[in-house]
């Protein structure tokens, strides 16, 4: 008598075999593996958003300083700041792109006091050691890990001439290397402005 015969017909059902486990394991490893990268992937990328909502708040702060000083022909220390028509009608200093002599961010008599001033300014530098600084020069809590750069340069803007627009770029750069870039226009409103 034959196996068949002494336990009945086989019910045509077979194992599983060796290979087809290992190709299994192997399948089933590589799809978790996948998803374990979104996951820390997904993870290592949810501090981001603050970072980056802390850059952009640093260069509106700092755009918004830049964009509301005065964009006149004249140095607003010169004698006919309020009344020069062109760079020609200044007394003594015409304006000119980065800051006068003796002018920074944080001085208390001399401080910057046009656009132009910004042109190169960078956080930290002098006046501010370490991170972001204040007006005053005083880092602040917190910031020390990011550092800013203004860039003004002339722009022909909707029909308004170079001499009478401005492109200012800030850029700021924070933790992991997210870097943050805010751009904005200044126009010269009248003459005196």
């Amino acid at each position: 008598m034959s196996s068949t015969e002494r336990g009945g017909r086989r019910s045509g059902c077979r194992g599983v075999t060796l290979v087809e486990t290992i190709m299994f394991i192997v399948i089933v490893g590589i799809a978790a593996g996948g998803i374990l990268m979104v996951f820390a992937n997904t993870s290592r990328a949810s501090a981001d958003p603050l970072i980056r909502k802390q850059a952009l708040a640093i260069a509106e702060s700092l755009m918004e300083e830049v964009r509301q000083m005065p964009f006149t022909f004249c140095d607003p220390d010169d004698a006919n700041a309020t009344t020069a028509a062109n760079a020609a009608g200044c007394a003594t200093t015409p304006e000119a792109m980065g800051p006068e002599a003796g002018e920074t961010r944080y001085a208390v008599l001399t401080p910057f006091d046009n656009v132009n001033d910004y042109n190169g300014f960078a956080l930290p530098g002098p006046g501010c050691p370490a991170g972001i600084c204040d007006i005053t020069g005083a880092a602040i809590a917190g910031l020390g890990a990011y550092s800013a750069a203004v860039a003004v340069t002339p722009l022909v803007f909707g029909g308004i001439a170079a001499a009478d627009a401005l492109q200012i770029a800030v850029t700021v750069t924070g933790p992991g290397n997210i870097v943050v870039t805010l751009d904005g226009i200044r126009t010269r409103h009248a003459p005196n402005l």
